[in-house]
């Protein structure tokens, strides 16, 4: 049974950190449990993360909530808008993929370009939002 979701994806601006959370809002609504990176920081004071010079010790404890939360998810729900999937989301839809878990991603239509081994781990592909719950609830393990 799905009940942990990781959602990934680029956070290079505002737009991008806004359709993430809206996924986020659509998944947990319907009752999913979820870890959004730009959001579901432990241990992480919000002054750490200002700037691009964080110390490495805030890289560390970023680096091991984000691991922890893949380890915990069931299945990771992707964003792979933009020109070429986000190096980011690829090493997550990686992880995920290598660890015999299943990647459903969200192109909102206006993908590009498609790295094809990355491509090959992601089990469906849903032009929005609203096509996301169909896609999980087709999944059986």
């Amino acid at each position: 049974m799905i009940k942990n979701i990781y959602v990934a994806g680029p956070l290079f601006n505002a737009h991008e950190r806004s359709y993430l959370e809206d996924i986020v809002f659509e998944l947990e609504k319907n009752g999913y449990e979820c870890f959004l990176p730009h959001r579901d920081q432990s241990g992480i004071d919000d002054s750490e993360l200002e700037g691009t010079d964080m110390s490495d010790i805030t890289k560390k404890k970023i680096f091991n909530n984000d691991l922890d939360a893949l380890k915990e998810a069931d299945i990771v729900v992707a964003l792979i808008t933009g020109q070429d999937i986000d190096s980011g989301t690829s090493a997550e839809i990686g992880y995920t993929y290598a660890n015999g878990k299943p990647v459903i991603a969200i192109s909102a239509s206006e993908r590009r370009y498609r790295n094809l081994f990355v491509e090959g781990m992601i089990i469906n592909t849903v032009n929005d939002v609203n096509e996301i719950i169909p896609a999980i609830k087709k999944l059986t393990f």
